[in-house]
């Protein structure tokens, strides 16, 4: 068992008791931290040493909801009018881009923003996937790209009846079962939802059969704009939550992904169902939609994580964005400060410990060895007190040195040294213009 040790570093722990140490180490064996503390390096016999040399070093950063697939948007105008509303946007472009994607796009376009994932500090991804024309195994080709770099990763197809009724209800199963069968704690799996505008109550009840007697959470979008929320009204008179209640789809290990027009009753049933709700404020605001009530949520007692919903794999800027954002709706400099922090570093934490079975997201032993160092050597006082503003206006645009994941140092001074970065780049940059000609 390889054994791994990180000597004269500026501890963030996370642990039970937010801990802060100076000088500190941390001695890894095998995936898991075996001892944190101020101990002499000589106190191990080791296979590795790192030198922070003053850095911050800090438990991995866990994305709550991604769309890995989204890669070779960038840059990307779809063809015909500006879109001008939700609906146009979903339809004009994303549901033409994920239709244009072929096996290999899946996992180029997955491979390359998870590296991106592991340089910005992510060792967690908790994804939603979607590719109409090769949906049958594109989880296999999502999961080689997080095994070729080494981060972990929680998988789901996006099943809705737009293509045809329940694609993708077979791929999760399929999948389920294979990461359950695998039982390596790398890979866990969801079973995965489009949005109620998209699923018709033939494909929910056979998602809430499959899903259900899988013992499998649900990952499923949920009142990001009005369109999802007055189609549910028209087809069927009842509210998001009522809808989703009538087919037993919330629970404890269930993620509803961005809420912006949940009302108050439907908070409650959230945090009565101890279901999951993950905002992505970025992509809110790029898509002109409304503010998610996060503070109302907070209040009611919801667990409330945060995603970045395919815009980037940076995590703490979306933490950034979520305070900022909650402050410009509510007209007040005073809030969402704390909350956005804690929303990220310990939220996010209590969701992927639902879905995973390794505990993580934490410096402490027995943890997953999913570690950040940083570039980071704080010029002001680190502290409880003063970490959230170090988080957000220091480490926000801060360049990661080391990102280890399960044990594993897979960012080197900024580089992934097992990987080929500038061929991959080469290659993408050879799809992406044959991606965009498939598209009309």
């Amino acid at each position: 068992m390889s054994s791994l040790l990180v000597t004269n570093g500026h501890l963030v722990t996370l642990d039970e008791n937010d801990r802060f140490i100076e000088n500190g180490s941390v001695y890894v064996e095998g995936n898991h931290i075996i001892d944190v503390g101020n101990f002499p390096p000589d106190t191990y016999k080791v296979d590795r040493i790192i030198d922070a040399r003053g850095s911050l070093v800090m438990p991995g950063l866990i994305n709550a909801h991604h769309h890995l697939y989204s890669t070779f948007a960038r840059g990307f105008t779809p063809p015909g009018p500006a879109p001008t509303n939700f609906e146009e946007t979903l339809k004009n472009l994303w549901w033409k881009l994920d239709a244009a994607l072929d096996s290999e796009d899946v996992y180029y376009s997955a491979l390359l923003a998870v590296m991106h994932a592991a340089r910005a500090g992510c060792t967690t991804i908790i994804d939603h996937h979607a590719s109409p024309s090769c949906w049958d195994g594109s989880l296999d080709q999502v999961e080689r790209a997080f095994r070729d770099v080494g981060l972990n990763g929680c998988l789901c197809y996006e099943v809705s009846d737009r293509n045809q009724p329940g694609e993708g209800i077979e791929e999760n199963a399929r999948y389920i079962r294979k990461c359950r069968d695998a039982d390596d704690g790398q890979m866990e799996a969801m079973f995965g939802l489009h949005a109620l505008l998209t699923l018709g109550t033939r494909t929910l009840d056979r998602c809430a059969d499959i899903g259900n007697s899988l013992d499998a959470g649900f990952h499923v979008h949920a009142a990001e704009d009005d369109i999802d929320v007055q189609t549910t009204m028209d087809r069927y008179g009842r509210r998001i939550m009522d809808r989703f209640l009538d087919f037993g789809i919330p629970g404890r290990k269930t993620i509803f992904v961005h809420g912006v027009l949940f009302e108050s009753r439907e908070l409650d049933l959230l945090r009565s169902t101890d279901s999951m709700l993950v905002n992505n404020p970025e992509s809110n605001m790029n898509n002109g939609l409304g503010v998610a009530p996060i503070l109302d949520m907070l209040k009611h007692g919801v667990t409330v994580g945060v995603g970045t919903d395919g815009m980037s794999s940076h995590l703490i800027s979306q933490a950034r964005a979520m305070y900022l954002h909650q402050r410009t709706y509510h007209r007040d400099p005073t809030v969402a400060f704390a909350e956005a922090c804690e929303i990220l570093l310990k939220n996010n934490r209590s969701i992927c410990n639902r879905i995973f079975r390794e505990p993580r997201g934490a410096l402490a032993t027995g943890q997953l060895a999913d570690i950040i160092i940083p570039d980071y050597v704080p010029f002001t006082p680190l502290n409880a007190d003063t970490f959230y503003g170090h988080l957000l206006f220091g480490l926000s645009f801060t360049r990661v040195g080391t990102t280890i994941a399960r044990g594993k140092v897979i960012v080197e001074d900024g580089r992934l040294p097992d990987i080929d970065e500038d061929a991959i780049r080469a290659h993408c940059a050879e799809r992406a213009p044959r991606i965009w000609e498939r598209i009309h």
